[in-house]
């Protein structure tokens, strides 16, 4: 089987990137793993690996600097469409990020672009409840000790 295509898609700012350079390293149902470089060089940020948990709407990353350290687990919350004519996977980022720093502190960012997207009616109503409730499942997954289930995709 072909493997497939991959687009990433942000609301804010608008764009779909097709994501060519990626290195698909493994495919199932609801998971997709690739390894990666920045598609704009970055002061700290250098490569990473990603697990698209397509089931749970979750992709998690795990960034690496120019030394190959560890900078921190990237959690986007997702949406997606498939086409299976062409075999190609649009990943829809829905705004919501979560990052878990080695020390385990805990982050979540940019709520406020998706309180934008929604007011500027960039993201259904639909959409960003999903968001939502993605978001809350992976903060409660993180807050019970279970993200490493996650982390263990990608090591």
């Amino acid at each position: 089987m072909k493997q497939p295509v991959l687009y990433r898609k942000r609301l804010i700012p608008d764009e779909c990137i097709l994501l060519d350079h990626d290195e698909i390293l493994h495919t199932e149902e609801n998971l997709i793993i690739t390894k990666w470089k920045t598609i704009r060089p970055k002061k700290e940020l250098s490569h990473g690996l990603s697990a698209f948990f397509l089931d749970k709407g979750i992709k998690v990353s795990k960034f690496f600097d120019h030394d190959d350290r560890l900078i921190c687990w990237y959690c986007d919350i997702i949406t997606h469409t498939y086409d299976a004519a062409s075999n190609t996977y649009v990943m829809i980022d829905l705004l919501a990020d979560v990052l878990v720093y080695p020390d385990g502190t805990v982050k979540v960012a940019d709520l406020d672009e998706l309180a934008d997207a929604a007011e500027q009616k960039l993201i259904s109503q639909e959409q960003l409840l999903i968001a939502l409730r993605q978001l809350d499942w992976l903060l409660q997954t993180i807050y019970s000790g279970k993200f490493k289930e996650l982390q263990d995709y990608l090591v």
